[in-house]
């Protein structure tokens, strides 16, 4: 199936600042030089809070990686996870249509949502509430016939059911999903005939709805401040721990918001940004420009891209003895006030890499000397 960008694109795209902050905890996750490996949960936060997936948010996720748009692009188009084009601002409904969901009934499930949402999938309901596909299987062939809405299973479903939920959804209800029979989990239909004892001590409701049922609404867009879904390293007010990045302010995410020009264009508009706030830590001493000898290669140090080199020159630092001369409040700093590429600094070890770079640089600069006799 050929799979495209929607015609009508947003002007932009920007994580919440408590998204940002998960989103750059889920890098840190990863060892130094492969942040790119945090593409698939940072494409799949920026497709629950926009609800769909669009080409400004590919492009601010894969700047934040310090990917080219392409190899984003190439993630997000592959996984059909991933929805490409406008889906109900309510919710978006996937009917399984695998071997014991279309026994079961999946067909007469899609029926359903032809008629109350679109004749087609993929495409709006007339009010834009809702839009519905057919997907391969869900994993819950017990529990056949089933769908997916929003983030839960509403199982063991009857044409009847599916347009009740759909009905109290566009009321502004949020059905409880699970089984829609009155059992429990997966139990054989006339009740267990084994492990009998494990009835005693359960939970009104099997672990995943119990958690549906005290957030209460699982079709909403996430912004972040979820307690329940939060990743396992950040703490319950939607900060990152220790360990991860301290989120941005609102006012500092702002410049990544136009994701949606060319990367030329993009890269001349970080060029022709003012200078960058001051933030925890102590600001390095800077150039107004080069040496005469000219500034050195940036993109030398492993995840500097011609980006960030631009940025790096706009901000004073053109020499790789610069950037070896930091200490921590120094890296701190930095780190803080790279708009886009926050935690570069001491993710990537630059000042190690720079004080390698800059030996090199000045054993090849008396090697040139003592061969021109000067």
């Amino acid at each position: 199936m050929l799979r495209r960008l929607h015609k009508d694109q947003p002007d932009s795209f920007a994580f919440t600042p408590a998204n940002l902050a998960w989103a750059e905890a889920q890098i840190t996750k990863y060892p130094e030089g492969r942040q790119a490996s945090a593409i698939i949960p940072l494409l799949w936060r920026a497709q629950e809070q926009y609800g769909w997936l669009t080409r400004p948010a590919i492009e601010y996720v894969s700047d934040m990686l310090g990917m080219a748009y392409i190899r984003g692009l190439e993630v997000a188009s592959f996984y059909f996870m991933f929805q490409l084009q406008p889906v109900g601002s309510v919710a978006h409904i996937q009917i399984c249509g695998t071997t014991s969901c279309m026994i079961c009934g999946a067909e007469d499930l899609m029926e359903v949502c032809k008629e109350k949402i679109a004749a087609k999938p993929h495409e709006l309901s007339a009010d834009g509430k809702f839009s519905w596909e057919e997907v391969e299987c869900l994993g819950s062939c017990s529990n056949a016939p089933m769908a997916q809405i929003g983030k839960d299973y509403y199982e063991d479903l009857t044409q009847i059911r599916m347009g009740e939920i759909i009905d109290k959804l566009a009321a502004g209800d949020v059905p409880l999903p699970g089984p829609q029979n009155d059992r429990y989990a997966a139990e054989p239909l006339n009740g267990l005939t084994s492990l009998t004892e494990y009835d005693s001590g359960k939970t009104k409701y099997n672990a995943s709805v119990q958690l549906a049922s005290d957030i209460g609404d699982t079709v909403k867009r996430i912004d972040g401040t979820e307690v329940p879904l939060l990743a396992p390293w950040q703490v319950k007010n939607g900060s990152a721990a220790k360990a991860a990045v301290k989120p941005a302010t609102a006012k500092k995410a702002a410049p990544k918001a136009a994701k949606a020009e060319t990367a030329p264009k993009a890269a001349a508009k970080i060029a022709a940004a003012p200078a960058v706030a001051e933030g925890p830590g102590r600001k390095p001493k800077v150039m107004k420009t080069p040496r005469k000898s000219g500034a050195d290669n940036l993109q030398m140090i492993k995840g500097v891209g011609p980006k960030l080199e631009g940025l790096l020159n706009d901000m004073g630092f053109f020499h790789f003895d610069q950037v070896s001369a930091w200490g921590a409040d120094e890296v701190s700093w930095v780190d803080q006030n790279l708009e886009g590429f926050r935690a570069r600094v001491s993710r990537d070890n630059w000042v190690s890499q720079a004080t390698a770079l800059a030996a090199s640089e000045k054993i090849e600069f008396s090697k040139r000397a003592k061969k021109d006799g000067t």
